[in-house]
């Protein structure tokens, strides 16, 4: 039987897993909401579905894997609150679930570490959503659910390199604040690593070695672009969007043992000092 992923939500993590696992002989299936990202997804190889549309998904029958890469809003999970029934109803035929969260469920710890079992203590209302989205999911009866809460995703066409060029980059400084992030090819590769080994009701941190600040990483990307350090803001003073600034509520260092420990996963990019090295070689290979 030929393994097929459908991936609800076929967005910039899904894709990286899609390059991954197409060149293995697996069947993607991707739903995107516009018929021009129905034209993207298909010259990677991936089978595009425009959802929502009428009625449940019929793909749903068909996969044998499922990747929930959608975000949940004020009203709910979409996702649940339109196939939770059909998805229900099939669950143990499925041989595994992964469902995209955030680290951002974990709160703020003041710079303090977090792993997979510490309390979940959201400060901000999206943190907020995909906690109670998670707990949705879950309560899916025998549904072989994995969850993967990603820090902050960067790789090609996302990284800081343009702005830093166009001199638009900020470098927004808050003592002790701190981040972790992950390239998008670790998390495909962890996604693939739990696929090989389902552990049904696990939960991965998906995150590199080095959470840092974020000034740390624009001025490491002026330095490789052998570009001027954009100037320091004190974020108590910087103009900001609200939503620019409520990154910035919450400032943590996470945990990624169990995924090297239970997956076998060695990171590609470890730092994020290795990954701007590589995206910057690519641009210029490209």
């Amino acid at each position: 039987m030929m393994r097929t992923l459908l991936c609800i939500g076929t967005g910039y993590s899904a894709q990286a897993l899609a390059r991954r696992l197409l060149p293995e002989g697996w069947r993607v299936i991707g739903t995107t909401r516009s018929a021009e990202k129905a034209r993207v997804l298909a010259a990677e190889g991936i089978e595009p579905l425009i959802w929502p549309g009428y009625g449940p998904l019929p793909a749903l029958a068909e996969a044998s894997h499922l990747l929930i890469s959608v975000a949940p809003g004020p009203e709910g999970e979409p996702v649940l609150a339109a196939l939770g029934a059909q998805i229900a109803a099939q669950a143990s035929r499925f041989d595994w679930v992964g469902y995209l969260s955030t680290t951002g469920v974990y709160g703020d710890h003041q710079g303090g570490w977090v792993d997979e079992g510490t309390p979940l203590m959201p400060s901000t209302e999206r943190g907020r959503q995909r906690q109670r989205a998670e707990a949705a999911w879950a309560a899916i009866p025998g549904l072989p659910l994995h969850i993967f809460r990603l820090a902050g995703i960067y790789g090609p066409g996302r990284g800081p390199f343009a702005k830093v060029r166009a001199g638009t980059a900020r470098r927004i400084v808050k003592p002790g604040q701190v981040f972790s992030r992950v390239h998008a090819e670790d998390i495909a590769q962890v996604l693939a690593a739990s696929i090989a080994r389902p552990n049904p009701g696990a939960i991965y941190n998906v995150c590199d070695d080095d959470p840092a600040p974020p000034e740390a990483v624009i001025a490491h990307a002026a330095e490789l672009l052998g570009l001027p350090l954009p100037p320091a803001e004190d974020f108590a003073t910087a103009e900001m969007t609200p939503m620019a600034r409520s990154f910035y509520a919450e400032s943590k260092r996470v945990r990624n043992d169990r995924i090297k420990r239970e997956l076998g996963v060695t990171l590609i990019y470890p730092d994020y000092r290795a990954g701007l090295a590589a995206l910057l070689a690519e641009e210029q290979d490209d």
